[in-house]
């Protein structure tokens, strides 16, 4: 602690607090700058994300063939529902069912000991309290106990060993099968069976055997599980004047998802018959009724993932468009800590609104960018009498030039596009089968101009968490903070000095003062 003036009357204190604040003037504009510098830096990450968020959405929207392939699909009948997944052609024709796809089943014997339900006591059980009561108080088990659950539907096959003890209970028993194996299983309280079902339809086998581990004890036995299931069976059906079949209901072809619903033309055994089942030969009933389908462009669908994708562009090109012109108020620069003191939250808020503006004026790395992304979609597409641009489906530039290349849609030209060759204006957006990177589409050239900024803004700006040296601001802020280290030793030392030149004034002070004492006394005492 530091005491002046006690000789002088002056107030070194705030003297040197004074001497100091001018001193200090080239350290705050240092200060200053490194502010304007990270307010830079964040604006430049803030871009990027912008930049990267607008890269995905080219990619998912308009680049993935998913968003122009959807596709309305008429059905005459409600006892077949057809749907589009993945297919970019068309699609029509009809289909018979001729037979539903069924689930293999197994139903074990009762459990029930005369009319009800029985501990191994014969203490009579609800049923709910017999499906939660341990395996060993049922007489089920009485240590470790193992069952093996096998399904075997068409060509996949699925064993699972699963092993209880006898504090399980046939809850936990049927709630391990449905978990490991390929079968359902439930407890069926008014017949006291348990009953299981393939997960999967179509023609197989389910058997539930004893565990293969040494010492366990039979609990396929114990829950009168060992009889034969009864196999399911294959979905028939002709599509297109081909007779085939499916182990499910539900199943894709060609792209589409057909859901089988109700048989539609019924098969009668014939000897004469032309399908052939099992070995026997069946022909159609008479009634039967053949479902047509037919399928479209989803117009609207397209239209709409098309238009999000220009509102996107159309927003980034006017956010952009700010930030390069944002004006510069030089006359605001950022608040020193001493600065901010005396002033008010909402007067400090209002002046670094000001003092942050204008961060990437003229910034040459997005100005380039927005005229390229520009150029691209004043372009064209193709060559020869397959050339086109984006007018020619209903895209265009606006001519307000205040709008800085903003697109506009004309919505009736876009749907007829559409519906004339969707997976056409897939290919002039995301065509990239060419070397001639000029030559792809335009969403891919549109991308590739995206990401090379991003690239460029990155070497400039970096990304959160990476560290100053390793780009090119992050350098300067590096090299400013150095700066502001040598100052502020500069400024102790400085401030040091002050205050040895104060101490020796106030030292030359007292000894004047001292003397001066001494000669009005010997004047005094004469």
């Amino acid at each position: 602690m530091r005491i002046g003036g006690m000789a002088s009357g002056m107030d070194t204190d705030q003297i040197i607090k004074d001497l100091m604040k001018a001193q200090r003037i080239p350290l705050d504009k240092i200060a200053q700058k490194k502010s304007y510098l990270e307010w830079q830096v964040n604006d430049y990450r803030a871009v990027n994300r912008q930049l990267f968020d607008f890269s995905q959405n080219t990619f998912n929207n308009m680049i993935l063939s998913k968003n122009f392939n959807y596709k309305t699909v008429s059905v005459s009948s409600d006892d077949v529902a057809i749907k589009n997944m993945s297919s970019s052609s068309e699609f029509a024709g009809n289909i018979e069912v001729h037979r539903l796809a069924t689930t293999t089943i197994l139903h074990g014997e009762t459990l029930k000991t005369g009319s009800g339900f029985s501990d191994k006591n014969g203490n009579e059980l609800t049923a709910d309290k017999y499906y939660n009561t341990s395996l060993e108080d049922l007489g089920l088990a009485t240590g470790f106990t193992s069952l093996t659950v096998t399904t075997q539907i068409g060509d996949k096959s699925k064993v699972e060993v699963l092993e209880f003890s006898k504090f399980d209970s046939i809850a936990g028993v049927i709630a391990k099968i449905n978990e490991k194996t390929g079968a359902s299983a439930f407890f069926d309280s008014g017949t006291g069976v348990i009953a299981m079902s393939a997960k999967d339809s179509g023609a197989g086998t389910i058997s539930v055997t004893a565990g293969n581990r040494e010492g366990s004890e039979d609990l396929s036995s114990a829950l009168k599980l060992g009889g034969p299931s009864k196999s399911g069976q294959n979905a028939i059906f002709t599509f297109n004047g081909l007779q085939t079949e499916r182990s499910s209901n539900t199943f894709q072809l060609n792209g589409f998802e057909v859901n089988l619903k109700q048989v539609t033309s019924p098969l009668v055994e014939d000897a004469n018959g032309s399908i052939e089942i099992d070995g026997k030969t069946y022909k159609v009933a008479d009634g039967g009724k053949s479902v047509s389908f037919t399928s479209s462009p989803d117009t609207d669908k397209i239209f709409d993932s098309i238009v999000k994708y220009i509102d996107d562009y159309n927003n980034l090109i006017e956010d952009l468009n700010k930030k390069i012109r944002e004006p510069k108020y030089r006359s605001y620069q950022p608040l020193t800590s001493e600065q901010k003191a005396d002033m008010k939250e909402k007067e400090i808020e209002l002046w670094e609104e000001k003092a942050k503006s204008g961060t990437l004026r003229n910034d040459s790395d997005i100005s380039s960018m927005l005229s390229k992304m520009r150029t691209v979609l004043m372009g064209s597409f193709g060559e020869g009498e397959g050339k086109m641009s984006l007018k020619d489906i209903g895209i265009t530039t606006s001519k307000s030039y205040l709008e800085n290349g903003k697109l506009v849609i004309d919505e009736k030209e876009l749907k007829k596009a559409i519906a004339e060759d969707p997976s056409k204006l897939h290919k002039m957006f995301a065509f990239d089968e060419d070397e001639d990177k000029s030559k792809h589409g335009f969403a891919r050239q549109i991308r590739a101009v995206v990401d090379e900024t991003q690239k460029s803004i990155q070497q400039r700006a970096g990304k959160v968490g990476d560290v100053n040296d390793t780009f090119l601001l992050g350098k300067t802020l590096d090299d400013m903070n150095k700066q502001i280290d040598r100052f502020e030793e500069r400024m102790k030392m400085v401030e040091n000095r002050y205050w040895k030149q104060f101490t020796a004034m106030e030292t030359a002070i007292q000894r004047a003062n001292a003397q001066s004492a001494n000669m009005m006394s010997m004047f005094g005492g004469q």
